[in-house]
């Protein structure tokens, strides 16, 4: 009867559109556009759902205005298609987006068409336009119903949405491609572009310019893009490949109806994966190429890309943006020019040594560098720079062996390293004098200049002296003290810690890689050694795993003093920490000392902030891999530090195969992990997500039962947080509901978050760590669809509650 209703509502409203013949369907925000009828000003159509809405639109800060589609019932403006990208209107109210001659065309200000569908249609009168509800405009006849005349899914923008079609044309030999906007203001085709590659390999392209090709996804294997194996445990996506004589496209479709997704070609020349998480912002699960400098001259001209620091884009010393709006905007490629312009008029500029108008070259380390237009056999430095300075168009050398690598005109594709890597090499800058200051002046702070090192070479000669006294002091004759290898670690004698741990003989511990021992240095420093078992690496790849571990220097990871390496024996030796692991404290004995809720909270943060840094921080992401109350370890004030982390490498490339089966972990292993699909750092957050949950309880997240069944509590846990039920319910028995709520409810949102299914719904480290600090807010997460496999199978499970809360 509703539908009928609403046919009758529809046909109603179409009459008195066809006798009225002005614009009052529209106003009324219907979903179909008549012939005769008009978009104008502020007026939009909206789809029968209320999904998405068709307008005029200004950008940003921008005075122009576009006829685009957007989501209607988002709090962020979210423009998913724009008709005239390339020409904009000033003014909306004199201008109309209208049905004439059987198109849909959109006039300017001055009646001047200045965009049109272009389409034949025989029986114009009829024709009218439809927005879905899947953001798909369609112009229609209605004589002929079944066919579509023309439909925007078939140009598509910089969005690809669910449902939408990106392939090739067979017949036209033309390609659909997704376009990125110029920048945030512009949505004019800019210079990154998506689409499919025709020499048969089934795969997508990024080209920078319509040209230069910089990323595939690889090949279509039926299943999955070869250099997209993540796609191998999407849950929420299925992707269908087509091909016939007329066409051959790529489809995909949300399994989730309550999933609001997106791929854009976005500004940044990555192409991205967006997802609308109920915190009303869109979040980037998945982007290539990973790291923005991998995009062709991104930062343009003279410009230098950061991938560890914001703005990634700079400009060399000496240059400036060419257009500070543009940067402003995040779009640089316009690059950087020149603030002093270089004289290559004047002779004495080039050679006179004792001009101070001489130019220079400013020396760039550490950086990576690409497209030297020449090559020259020469044999010093001084010959570069020579040969530079001869040519007026050269503009910067590196120095390649015995030859000369010349750069003539813009320099683009520079990449910075940071401090910690070593590979950049080294690059020449020509530069205008005036940017060095005067050399006269240099000369009369020669004298201050002579002063000051002469004053820091004697310190540092004392120095000198006190370190090689204490070098050199005499070594103990029966164990031998420690060597400093590899910056600040020490490389033990194996009797030397033989001794300091009395022979082995306090264990404090051990797990799948050894047991660790308490001892003490000559210092009477209280150390924890761990003697690693069945590690079968080489004396050098066991140095080369130690140093890199040995880098690593946070408050919340355990610090690595030294190690041992004699033979087949491999010893680690860490900081002491005199409260033990965290699992003694949280499924110890009821009589042992409880752990507050404050303690357990700020355990959490600290934790948090430790993977953090593993996994953006440190030079390489380190995935932790084995995330469990028995590798966190608690210092005498009982702040947490992660350990065991790392060893991932130092085991090689059994390690995922022992860690799916070893006792003990299995509970805290992400789906991605036990499939053997390729791991991200989105592992480590599963299980941190399984053990907010032992914080929350202060028991094991499954236990068997009297009966034999299985109680896993982050079903239960579930089901109250997101159902709203009561989380204090939650809580630990031995804290006696002494818990502050908000904290409690925020620590089980986020542990429902961590532990989804598909690893792109997860949360990085870095946004749990605000959400735990309070700086964001975390809204009520989907139910994880694996813990319906335990709802669903009650036979075989029985959840904590209540009346379990005795329990031990």
């Amino acid at each position: 009867m509703e539908m009928k209703n609403n046919q009758l509502y529809m046909l109603v409203v179409f009459l008195l559109c066809l006798f009225l013949k002005n614009h009052f369907c529209v106003g009324l925000g219907a979903d179909t556009m008549f012939a005769n009828q008009s978009v104008s000003g502020d007026q939009t159509i909206v789809s029968a759902g209320g999904v998405f809405e068709l307008g005029f639109f200004k950008p940003g800060n921008s005075s122009n205005y576009y006829i685009g589609i957007w989501y209607k019932n988002i709090s962020e403006r979210t423009v998913v298609w724009v008709a005239n990208r390339e020409k904009p209107v000033s003014d909306r109210f004199l201008s109309a987006l209208r049905i004439s001659h059987g198109n849909l065309v959109l006039f300017d200000e001055s009646k001047i068409t200045i965009w049109s569908t272009n389409v034949n249609s025989t029986d114009s009168s009829t024709v009218h336009a439809v927005l879905q509800d899947n953001g798909n405009l369609v112009l229609k006849n209605e004589n002929h119903s079944p066919k579509i005349l023309w439909e925007s899914f078939d140009h598509p923008a910089h969005t690809w949405l669910p449902g939408s079609k990106l392939g090739y044309n067979n017949r036209t030999k033309s390609n659909q491609r997704l376009i990125s906007w110029k920048n945030s203001e512009d949505p004019a085709p800019g210079l990154y572009s998506l689409e499919l590659d025709t020499s048969g390999t089934n795969s997508y392209k990024i080209l920078w310019n319509g040209s230069k090709s910089y990323w595939t996804s690889g090949a279509w294997n039926g299943k999955i893009f070869e250099m997209v194996p993540e796609m191998g445990f999407n849950l929420f996506f299925n992707f269908q490949y087509v091909t016939n004589a007329n066409e051959s496209y790529f489809v995909y479709y949300v399994k989730d109806n309550f999933t609001m997704s997106r791929f854009i070609m976005d500004v940044s020349g990555q192409i991205k994966q967006l997802s609308w998480l109920p915190k009303d912002s869109w979040n980037s699960f998945w982007s290539q190429p990973p790291q923005q400098c991998g995009v062709p001259n991104f930062c343009g001209a003279f410009g230098i890309c950061n991938d560890k620091s914001l703005p990634f884009c700079n400009c060399l010393m000496g240059f400036e943006p060419k257009s500070q709006h543009f940067w402003d905007l995040k779009d640089y490629s316009g690059g950087c020019r020149r603030k002093t312009n270089v004289n290559c008029e004047n002779e004495s500029l080039l050679t006179n040594e004792n001009d101070d108008r001489k130019q220079r070259f400013v020396e760039l380390r550490n950086i990576i560098y690409k497209d030297p237009k020449l090559y020259v056999q020469l044999g010093s430095s001084a010959g570069c720079e020579s040969m530079c300075l001869k040519n007026c168009s050269c503009t910067a050398y590196a120095l390649n062996g015995s030859g000369c690598l010349i750069w003539i005109g813009d320099l683009l594709n520079l990449i910075e390293l940071s401090q910690d890597e070593t590979t950049g090499k080294t690059l020449y800058v020509r530069l205008a004098a005036s940017e060095f200051g005067s050399s006269r002046n240099d000369e009369k702070n020669r004298g201050i200049y002579i002063g000051v090192f002469v004053g820091s070479a004697a310190g540092l000669a004392v120095f000198l002296v006190l370190v090689v006294i204490l070098i050199w002091r005499p070594k103990n004759k029966t164990v031998g003290t420690g060597i400093e290898v590899e910056g600040s670690l020490v490389a033990f004698e194996y009797r030397y810690l033989q001794n300091a741990t009395n022979n082995f003989s306090e264990r404090l511990g051990g797990g799948g890689f050894g047991s660790v021992f308490k001892g003490t240095l000559q210092d009477s420093t209280v150390v924890a050694v761990k003697q690693l078992q069945s590690v079968n690496q080489g004396e050098k790849q066991f140095r080369t795993e130690i140093s890199t571990i040995g880098t690593i220097q946070h408050v919340n990871l355990v610090r690595l003093r030294g190690f041992c390496s004699e033979g087949t024996r491999r010893l680690l030796v860490y900081d002491y920490m005199p409260n033990g692991s965290l699992d003694s404290h949280l499924f110890g004995e009821k009589n042992s000392n409880i752990l507050s809720w404050k303690t357990r909270y700020q355990i959490a943060l600290r934790m948090a902030r430790g993977l953090f840094y593993l996994h953006e921080k440190c030079r390489d992401c380190i995935i932790h891999c084995d995330i469990k109350p028995e590798n966190i370890l608690l210092d005498a004030e009982f702040c947490p530090k992660v350990g065991d982390f790392g060893l991932a490498k130092l085991v090689g490339r059994d390690f995922s195969r022992v860690l799916t089966t070893m006792r003990g972990t299995r509970g805290y292993l992400a789906p991605e992990w036990i499939s053997g699909v390729a791991i991200t750092p989105k592992a480590d957050v599963y299980s941190f997500g399984i053990m907010l949950f032992e914080f929350v309880s202060g028991r094991r997240n499954s236990e068997p039962s009297a009966d034999g069944k299985v109680a896993f509590f982050p079903s239960w846990a579930a089901s109250v947080t997101i159902d709203g039920g009561d989380v204090q319910s939650l809580l630990d028995p031995s804290l006696e509901g002494n818990a502050d709520l908000e904290e409690l409810t925020r620590v089980c949102r986020v542990a429902c978050w961590c532990i989804q299914d598909d690893e792109t719904r997860r949360p990085s480290m870095g946004q749990i760590v605000q959400i735990l600090e309070g700086i964001i807010d975390v809204k009520v997460p989907p139910f994880p669809r694996s813990l319906r496999v335990f709802v669903d199978n009650q036979e075989t499970l029985v959840f904590f509650g209540e009346s379990s809360s005795s329990q031990s």
